[in-house]
């Protein structure tokens, strides 16, 4: 099969001629329709993830057509999409307590194994979720990911319907969180670099929209930050009222800078990171995209182009989420 290859050793991906995975108990075999390219996938390519797997195929937002391996829930022919957490112990304490984003031995897709920037993908059945099949693939795959881990960062805040809710940048985890804050009535704040991203908030209904050094007008009952940086963390905190929560989305994050206790966390005010996801996140937010129409804008490459995807996130130059097509 042909796969978007990296090696420890280059400076971008190879497109390359590699084995097609083989079918083994518990497994799937997926062709792959539509992969999504994560800032996470840059952190990985880019080294600021520490490398696990020499050579890899990058790629941890899977939609794809079950050829092999099917099981009850996941017919041959049916639609299934793969997200970060391919795979679990469930014996260690974390998963036994259902917090399994937490698991002491995690399988992570296009990280720990192989993902998806390639025509196959073979991916453990029971972290596989069924997808309908009516919805074009590439308007699928950015909800593996973007999608789920934005959800969670709204539960790990805390959020509740009607709220003041900042979100610090908007890359694509933030423009399909919003569309889940709409949803639920609350008053959405958007501080964030670039006019583009801006201008994407305002067709998204943010209620405020700033630059990345603006204060949002009112304190926030909640605040995520969706972009790596610990300046962004204490901008975040500084908008908050007495009482509330700023949420980390990040898997890398620059150095915090210090801050003043007394002005910014007293009050009860809490800063809390955003790990993985668990199945019954994703089982729940695509409930919800479905039921309220989530359909990101999104920008596609050929396999040929996964360098130029990779890129277009880096330099933020998509508008909407980027995704490979095989």
């Amino acid at each position: 099969m042909k796969a978007a290859v990296l090696r420890a050793s280059a400076s971008s991906l190879s497109i390359e001629e590699v084995p097609r995975p083989q079918v083994t108990p518990g497994y799937t075999l997926l062709r792959v329709l539509a992969c999504g390219v994560c800032r996470t996938d840059l952190h990985i390519f880019e080294h600021d993830l520490p490398t696990v797997r020499d050579p890899l195929i990058p790629g941890h937002q899977i939609v794809g057509e079950v050829i092999d391996g099917a099981t009850p829930e996941l017919p041959l022919g049916s639609r299934a999409g793969v997200s970060w957490i391919g795979g679990a112990d469930l014996t260690c304490p974390f998963c036994k307590r259902g917090e399994e984003n937490l698991c002491d031995s995690p399988t992570l897709t296009g990280y720990t194994v192989d993902g998806g920037y390639a025509e196959f993908a073979l991916v453990r059945s029971d972290f596989a979720f069924s997808l309908p099949s009516a919805i074009e693939p590439q308007l699928l795959a950015p909800l593996l990911c973007a999608g789920i881990i934005g959800f969670r960062s709204l539960r790990v805040a805390g959020t509740q319907p009607g709220e003041r809710v900042g979100l610090f940048g908007f890359g694509a985890s933030a423009s399909l969180a919003i569309q889940v804050l709409r949803h639920w009535g609350c008053e959405v704040y958007v501080s964030t670099r670039g006019e583009q991203h801006r201008a994407q908030a305002a067709s998204l209904g943010a209620f405020w929209i700033g630059t990345e050094n603006d204060r949002p007008p009112v304190p926030l009952d909640r605040a995520v930050t969706f972009a790596p940086s610990g300046e962004v963390v204490v901008s975040a905190l500084a908008s908050l009222r007495k009482g509330g929560v700023v949420a980390i989305n990040a898997i890398h994050l620059d150095q915090m800078p210090a801050f003043d206790y007394d002005k910014l966390l007293w009050g009860e005010r809490q800063i809390r990171s955003v790990t993985n996801m668990t199945r019954q996140d994703a089982r729940d937010f695509l409930d919800l995209a479905a039921q309220i129409g989530i359909r990101p804008h999104v920008r596609t490459f050929p396999l040929d182009q996964a360098n130029e995807a990779l890129q277009a996130v880096k330099h933020e130059t998509a508008d909407g989420p980027c995704v490979i097509l095989p």
